[in-house]
């Protein structure tokens, strides 16, 4: 559905100064670039509804005043002074480039001051805009652009997992070709803090193939301009709609404003200001019903029934939802990385309510971005618990399982209902199959060993889940509990054969991915309690060994985190008598895209001592690597993708390789 775009005035409107008619030309010219640039920049935070509202607020917003003078309209400073691209650039917008550059200044001033804004400001207002209602307002739908495919929300999870200052360098780069000098002068005319530290971090986005890149940021993912629509949930704007028509009898039989004013800044029920009364009302939860998950294209938590004994116990829900919102003192409160502890801004989803292991425990899903866990004692002395996760964009096997209860070692997971068979098995123990697990009526499991946090690694639990054929994705896949509500999909990636394709992550259930995982599963620890969303392992090399002629094996592991960034392991398998020997982590980086879909080319060294004593420095890289050199203290070549040469045990080398169609690539550490 198109939103409605600004219309030109018609001749007979009033003659307004030469500026302000420039600006609103370009403003009508270019309003599906400024919206789109404004969407890319705002917070992913926001959701996708809020996104396509508020970049259309922003660039209409950004028009001056009728009453502007024309000097108001300047120039920015790095549209005066260009380099000769951006002096390319500039002619092929048209005469109308300084206003369309005046206006992208405003747009892209008041994008980025939503990620500024504090805690208690309202969620529709940038910093510091009036306190007003932003334009447009759509009541009673719910407003996505396009669904892209695997690529394109790929690249929007990269995109949420960084500043805004970021994003918006990557769009003024990809969208409207600015060189990286302009875009510094820009983003620091802004008001964006560190401009050319963002220039570089955007540069990193979308590498090394920036052109299918901006095919993707062109795409109907990130336009907000078309879009589809969704009705709100019906029955939270019924109890809406009642809880109005309550507030106004109360008001006409009060007839005062004492009640509100003895509160002071909280809300009934001890609800913090802001925070709606359908919100913390128990009967406003959201139910889905029994079945749906078999009947919906949308395979995620919203499909998850309400489930467990106390489901209708109306005071416990009561007290977790006002916990939510103002949890006091003896209540425990603990969020994964990067997950708002904010309380619900409209009823959220009752997942479950039910007595586990001596506590009563409510699951809430708020919106599609958390998950929510609140657990009180059921005798005896201790608070309650309240635990935050987040889960946007979960799917078939991230929103399979939750954590419902810790004890000592073990833990018990709530299953999703599509989970049609469930398994436990050790990663250290490859050949091992699975075994059964018991699961009770309300999708509760029995207890599973936890995974050691520390210490020894003498075995590493994980559970072996089957999805339903009434969805048609029945397969098997592995998750382990790293410490969050949400437990971990383990994939793997085997090399490509020979002139085949780069293949992609598969589930890590058959031998050659569970004989890797038995070798790297203790390096899983690292990650522990970091908000990992699924981990893979990438078989991207295999070497032949110095002296002998055996084949050792180089994988990356990689972490992807529920709010964007990625952490990644290079881990080198050299034979080992044991299966389950552990790999030897060679190198360790946080914040980066290698070894995904936009990072797909790596190259790693370690140094390595032959039977005979003798020490080498071995390279290997990705599949597009075709030579490799050492310098430094150790000079040497090879043409292919893996190079071994002599080398004291603590020589410095540096490793450099050259791609197949051009590129170098320094090694990772």
């Amino acid at each position: 559905m198109p939103i409605h775009q600004p219309q030109h005035r018609s001749a007979a409107a009033p003659r307004q100064p030469l500026g302000v008619q420039q600006a609103e030309a370009a403003l009508v010219e270019h309003y599906p670039r400024l919206v789109r640039l404004a969407y890319v920049v705002l917070p992913p935070a926001l959701g996708r509804h809020r996104r396509v509202l508020a970049a259309h607020g922003a660039v209409q917003r950004a028009l001056p005043g009728p009453r502007s003078a024309p000097d108001r309209v300047r120039v920015p400073a790095q549209s005066r002074r260009r380099s000769p691209e951006a002096e390319g650039a500039a002619r092929a917008e048209g005469p109308e480039s300084a206003p369309y550059a005046w206006m992208r200044l405003r747009v892209l001033r008041t994008a980025l001051a939503y990620e500024r804004r504090p805690r208690w400001w309202p969620g529709q207002l940038p910093v510091p805009a009036a306190l007003r209602p932003a334009l447009p307002v759509v009541w009673g739908l719910r407003l996505f652009p396009r669904a892209g495919g695997v690529d394109e929300l790929a690249l929007d999870r990269a995109l949420s997992g960084v500043p805004g200052a970021v994003r918006a360098a990557f769009a003024l780069q990809l969208l409207d070709g600015l060189p990286e000098s302009g875009v510094r002068a820009l983003l620091a005319e802004a008001g964006a803090d560190d401009p050319a530290g963002a220039v570089r971090r955007a540069a990193r986005l979308g590498s090394p193939d920036r052109a299918a890149a901006q095919v993707l940021l062109r795409s109907g993912e990130f336009d907000p301009c078309t879009v589809q629509t969704r009705p709100s949930d019906l029955l939270r704007r019924r109890h809406r709609m009642r809880a109005v028509a309550l507030a106004a009898a109360l008001c006409v039989v009060a007839g005062t404003l004492a009640v509100a004013a003895e509160k002071g800044a909280r809300g009934p029920d001890g609800a913090e200001a802001g925070v709606s009364v359908p919100a913390l009302d128990p009967a406003a939860l959201l139910r889905t019903a029994a079945e749906q998950w078999a009947d919906t294209s949308r395979i995620d938590f919203t499909a998850w029934p309400v489930r467990g004994d106390r489901r209708d116990d109306g005071e416990l829900l009561g007290r977790a939802l006002r916990a939510w919102s103002a949890p006091p003192g003896t209540v425990r409160v603990s969020a994964t990385p990067g997950t708002a502890d904010v309380p619900p801004a409209q009823p959220p989803r009752l997942l479950f309510a039910g007595e586990v292991d001596g506590a009563a425990v409510v699951l809430f899903h708020d919106g599609g971005v958390r998950v929510v866990r609140y657990a009180e004692p059921l005798s005896g002395g201790g608070g309650a618990a309240l635990d935050f996760a987040r889960t946007d964009d979960a799917d078939v096997t991230t929103a399979a399982a939750v954590v419902v209860s810790r004890t000592g070692a073990k833990a018990r997971f709530l299953l999703a209902p599509w989970i049609s068979e469930t398994t436990t098995r050790d990663l250290l123990a490859p050949d091992t199959p699975g075994r059964p697990l018991e699961v009770g009526p309300d999708g509760i499991t029995a207890p599973v060993e936890r995974p050691a946090a520390g210490g020894g690694c003498d075995v590493w639990p994980v559970l072996q889940l089957r999805s339903s054929e009434r969805i048609v994705e029945n397969h098997a896949f592995l998750v382990t509990d790293l410490g969050d509500l949400a437990p971990t999909h383990l994939t793997y990636t085997p090399q490509p054969g020979r002139g085949a394709p780069a293949r992609q992550p598969r589930e890590a259930t058959g031998p050659e991915a569970l004989g890797a995982w038995a070798r790297t599963a203790c390096s899983l620890r690292a990650l522990s309690g970091s908000g990992v969303r699924a981990v893979n392992n990438w078989a991207f090399a295999e070497q032949k060994l110095p002296e002998g002629g055996a084949r050792a094996e180089w994988l990356c592991t990689r972490a992807d985190t529920w709010r964007g960034p990625g952490r990644v392991l290079v881990q080198f398998l050299q034979p080992a008598a044991s299966p389950t020997a552990p790999a030897a982590v060679v190198a360790d980086r946080d914040d980066t895209a290698l070894c995904s879909r936009f990072g797909q080319h790596i190259l790693a060294g370690t140094h390595w001592k032959a039977a005979s004593g003798r020490w080498y420095v071995l390279a290997a890289g990705s599949r597009a690597v075709d030579r490799i050199e050492a310098t430094g203290q150790v000079r040497g070549a090879a043409g292919g993708p893996t190079l071994a040469v002599r080398a004291p045990r603590d020589a410095s080398v540096q490793l450099t390789a050259g791609l197949r169609g051009g590129g170098t690539l320094t090694a990772v550490r």
